[in-house]
């Protein structure tokens, strides 16, 4: 049995892993965290009143004290780093779909855990449809280098562009020739209308109430286009990554940045 404990149990994402793991037959919920709990235990909440799982406010107590074999973070891009890397100090696996990590984050974090030789996941996205449009979208710019990706999310979402945004265009820059895009002297009248610049590849961002997380990546060439797109409509949708990436970085001991590299 896996033992598996939820930082961020209260937001939307915290949620539906709390009902993914109480539905997976191999894993435990032994914890979960909230920066302002007004609870002690899960039970206080009307959905789980037949559980006995404590809350926790402090991410260290509930490592030591509940003794996690991973921790499942879904919180705020500002807390993001330091949740991970006390997770990770402490031996636990950390399965992390908070977004906002530089790259030398990544760095850090990765050393750290080939140190502690603990296995981890940091994914932009959990979906697996997300995960194939990335790779389709890196295979094509290859033949397509001009490319512009639009991002579309919930009105809640706190950082712009979106981490699955970025990894894209972190994997289009592997097969991307890299080339300026659109006319040399080109000017915005109104400044960022031209969106975010990643090697000469435009991000546009849009955040609208009544959206989950949607994606297009557009390429241009001369009298053709490719759009490749993906569309999560529910939550539910990143759960199956999120279950897989608890089992499997059980079999790893180093972080892996990207769900496409244990698929």
């Amino acid at each position: 049995m896996i033992k598996v404990a939820v930082s961020g149990f209260k937001g939307k994402m915290g949620h539906e892993v709390v009902r993914t793991v109480l539905r997976e037959e191999d894993m435990e919920l032994v914890s979960v965290l909230d920066h302002q709990p007004s609870e002690k235990n899960i039970n206080e909440l009307p959905e789980f009143t037949e559980l006995d799982v404590p809350v926790y406010s402090d991410l260290q107590a509930l490592l030591v004290e509940t003794t996690p074999d991973a921790v499942v973070d879904f919180t705020v891009p500002a807390s993001a780093y330091s949740n991970t890397k006390t997770i990770i100090e402490n031996g636990a696996r950390a399965i992390v779909g908070t977004t906002g990590f530089t790259a030398e984050q990544i760095r850090e974090l990765t050393a750290l855990s080939e140190e502690k030789q603990v296995g981890s996941l940091i994914a932009p996205n959990f979906a697996v449809g997300a995960v194939l449009m990335m790779q389709f979208a890196e295979k094509a710019a290859a033949y397509f280098p001009n490319v512009e990706i639009i991002e579309l999310h919930h009105d809640q979402k706190l950082d712009a562009p979106s981490g699955t945004a970025v990894k894209t265009a972190e994997m289009i820059s592997h097969t991307r020739q890299k080339i300026k895009q659109g006319r040399e002297d080109e000017t915005e009248s109104i400044k960022g209308a031209r969106g975010a610049d990643f090697e000469g590849m435009r991000i546009h961002s849009v955040r609208l109430p009544g959206l989950i997380a949607h994606q297009e990546v557009l390429f241009g060439a001369e009298g053709q286009g490719l759009t490749i797109r993906h569309d999560s409509y529910d939550r539910i949708s990143f759960m199956s990554g999120v279950a897989l990436a608890i089992r499997k970085t059980a079999e790893v001991d180093k972080l892996i940045y990207g769900l496409e590299n244990i698929l």
